[in-house]
């Protein structure tokens, strides 16, 4: 008996051992199947790629208008990689973009082949791809075997880079591959373009023997002519305003169109435009009987939302909102019309409201990444000393809303190498001034003086500083880390032992050759408000003496007005910020804005409302930057913004600034948070991630929940996850 029991005591061991073998066996395939192809490439090129097709795309008056900056290009040849340990034999088809060389264990497979067999048990998978034309990039697919996330890739350059930014000899740099969304094999990357949808003119007018017609806003697209006949040209003037699109000799963007006869009844034009109005003149030769267009967007969800009691504020959201996804495109560019490209400094803006607005992360590194490119850096990001600084600020902000660590460990070399470049600039002081090739942008203001050392410049250095000390942190990088911590916290000493001016209590504006000059600006002062450098004493004789001061040379683009309404919001000025926003947003859409405008002067007159450059069309009048009532309205009034990565922690500090009542979505990684703010109740609805609701009341505010006083009127509430919070309180 006792021998049978130890016999089936045998047996039930090997049972479970064969069942738990069974079991880790299917977990393994399991896995496996659960990656799914993806087009893979050398992390960045696609988005470099794309950039340089993109930008090429602007045009004056039929001429090409490229970029004026350095154009970079993917690598033409690397090679993919991936191990496996297959439970079964596999099949699997290969799709190239280039041709290839394949490798499976380091033995070559002749040919090109379509598709390949591989036996069970653990391999070594290469792919060297080449294409000189579009990216090379790979989609492999098979039962196990797909290309995605965790293959590997290089150039097969063997220089690396070393903490002083100098190229080193060192082994083969394989990196995490890039991809995006080209899920199915006929969907390539070089394939990419945006979304379209039909849409009809609004009014048509005749004008002379052609027609002036309206599309009724702002928009982005292409020409569709119906029902055209018989041979000769067709001329379309396009125009941001009506103005423009009748002024056929000095219109900024045009096409004419030569038919032959051969031609359908209906014809789409193969370059995408700007434009509300087209003025439409054909030969009397041709006839057709309708213009419409194929409006060209990129799909993004709308998760902000932003409603008040004031119908135009609410009406400002929603141009601002519009404004944004029109210059959300492959990536975030400027304007529409002019430039179409992508510039650093309008871009940061962008990033900012989109993380109220899309929380789209996609279009944020994308564009992060085409405006970086690749080594060795031998000029600042669109030759602007200011817009490097902006793109290291870009990042962190990154960060800080997504929690997203990946993408700043993948390309924090290229982070560096930057950095370095950069400092390597400085002057014996220390400080950024321009050299030979840099330019100081800073604002389109007259008789802004931009020489020698200026502090808005010093004070961006210091931030990206302390922006790279904390990705150097996030990459593994401590000594980088210490290194740039210590240039951080020795910046802002300097800048404000040379530039605050003690006995005035503000931030002088320049130095040069070593004297101060006795000029106060607006940029340096507003920025160390939101930058917290400085304490409440100086910010708020920053505020009495600058911002609030008449005699300081004012701003009159949306591009700043962005950062000094925010250095007011963050003062608590809000009621002065909503009317500054009524008069200057507000006046914009007085005189008939669809969209947000590069440059708004109250002063200007007329057609002096279009002029810019010396051109009498040549502002932008859809421009990235005036949409920065998304963020303000999202941060400031509904009062949402993280205290810890990705949300993991937030606060919520509704703001009325005088409103009888606001509501709205904020989104974050995790869904959106929901407010309700009027003069008697606060209504919260919270996400994942540890909130806290603060706000100032008259009197004990109720609650069915706990709420902590913080003094001074001002009192402080838990949000969870997922939980509707309702207060009743008196609002001060």
């Amino acid at each position: 008996m006792k021998s049978l029991k130890y016999s089936f005591i045998k047996i039930a061991v090997l049972l479970i051992i064969s069942l738990c073998s069974c079991n880790i066996a299917i977990s393994q395939e399991e896995n496996m199947r659960e990656s799914r192809a993806t087009w893979i490439w050398y992390p960045g090129d696609f988005e470099i790629w794309l950039s340089n097709k993109m930008q090429v795309r602007r045009t004056e008056r039929e001429a090409v208008f490229p970029p004026l900056w350095r154009y970079y290009s993917p690598f033409p040849l690397v090679t993919f990689q991936t191990e496996v340990d297959l439970p079964e034999a596999d099949e699997v088809s290969i799709y190239s973009e280039g041709s290839f060389q394949l490798l499976i264990d380091g033995k070559q497979i002749y040919g090109q082949p379509k598709s390949f067999t591989i036996e069970a048990g653990k391999h070594t998978i290469s792919l060297k791809v080449y294409n000189q034309e579009f990216l090379p990039s790979i989609y492999i697919q098979g039962k196990y075997i797909n290309s995605d996330e965790s293959w590997i890739v290089t150039n097969e350059d063997k220089l690396w880079i070393d903490e002083k930014g100098n190229a080193q000899q060192s082994g083969t740099p394989w990196k995490p591959v890039g991809s995006w969304k080209f899920d199915s094999p006929v969907e390539k990357p070089s394939d990419f373009k945006l979304e379209t949808e039909p849409w009809n003119a609004k009014t048509i007018e005749p004008i002379g023997d052609g027609e002036l017609v309206d599309f009724g806003k702002e928009t982005f697209g292409y020409i569709k002519i119906h029902g055209i006949e018989g041979e000769g040209r067709l001329a379309l003037y396009y125009g941001e305003s009506r103005e423009e699109a009748l002024d056929s000799a000095k219109c900024e963007t045009l096409d004419y169109i030569n038919f032959n006869g051969s031609h359908s009844s209906e014809y789409t034009h193969d370059e995408s435009k700007a434009f509300r109005y087209v003025q439409v003149q054909a030969d009397p030769s041709i006839k057709y009987d309708s213009i419409s267009m194929l409006y060209e967007y990129l799909p993004l969800d709308y998760r902000g939302e932003f409603n008040s009691s004031d119908e135009l504020l609410n009406e400002i959201w929603d141009v601002s909102a519009y404004t944004m996804h029109l210059t959300s495109r492959e990536f975030f560019i400027d304007g529409i019309k002019r430039d179409r490209w992508i510039w650093s400094g309008d871009a940061y803006q962008s990033y900012l409201m989109n993380y109220y607005l899309f929380f789209d992360n996609n279009s944020v590194e994308r564009t992060l990444l085409a405006l970086r490119g690749k080594e060795p850096v031998t000029a600042h990001i669109n030759t602007i000393m200011d817009y490097s600084l902006y793109w290291f600020v870009g990042i962190y902000d990154y960060y800080l809303y997504t929690g997203d660590t990946s993408f700043i460990e993948q390309f924090y070399p290229r982070m560096k190498s930057l950095m370095e470049f950069v400092l390597g600039r400085r002057n014996k002081s220390g400080f950024l001034e321009p050299l030979e090739g840099d330019w100081v942008f800073i604002d389109w203001a007259d008789c802004l003086p931009k020489t020698g050392e200026v502090s808005f410049e010093q004070m961006l250095l210091a931030r990206s500083l302390e922006a790279m000390a904390r990705s150097a942190e996030i990459a593994g990088e401590n000594n980088d880390q210490k290194r740039y911590k210590s240039l951080a916290e020795e910046m802002q000493k300097k800048l404000f032992d040379v530039f605050w001016d003690e006995k005035n209590q503000v931030m002088k504006h320049q130095r040069v050759n070593g004297e101060m000059q006795n000029i106060v600006t607006r940029y340096a002062n507003m920025f160390g408000i939101f930058f917290n450098y400085f304490n409440e004493e100086q910010k708020q004789s920053v505020k009495e003496k600058v911002l609030l001061n008449d005699d300081i040379l004012q701003i009159t683009t949306p591009y700043m007005r962005f950062y000094e309404l925010e250095a007011l919001c963050a003062i608590g000025e809000q009621e002065y910020v909503l009317d500054e926003i009524r008069d200057y947003w507000g006046g914009m859409l007085d005189l008939g804005a669809t969209s947000f405008w590069e440059k708004y002067d109250p002063s200007d007159e007329g057609e002096q409302h279009l002029s810019m450059y010396g051109r009498p069309y040549g502002k932008s009048l859809c421009h990235a930057w005036g949409a920065s009532p998304i963020y303000l309205f999202g941060k400031y009034y509904l009062g949402v913004k993280p205290t810890a990565p990705g949300y993991a922690q937030y606060e919520i500090r509704p703001n009325l600034g005088g409103l009888d009542w606001i509501e709205g979505k904020v989104p974050t990684p995790s869904g959106e948070i929901e407010i309700f703010a009027s003069k008697k109740e606060i209504r919260v609805t919270g996400v994942e991630g540890k909130g806290k609701l603060i706000f100032k009341s008259k009197s004990k505010p109720k609650s069915s929940e706990t709420i902590k006083s913080l003094g001074n009127d001002e009192y402080e509430m838990i949000i969870n996850p997922g939980k509707k919070y309702k207060i009743s309180y008196k609002a001060i």
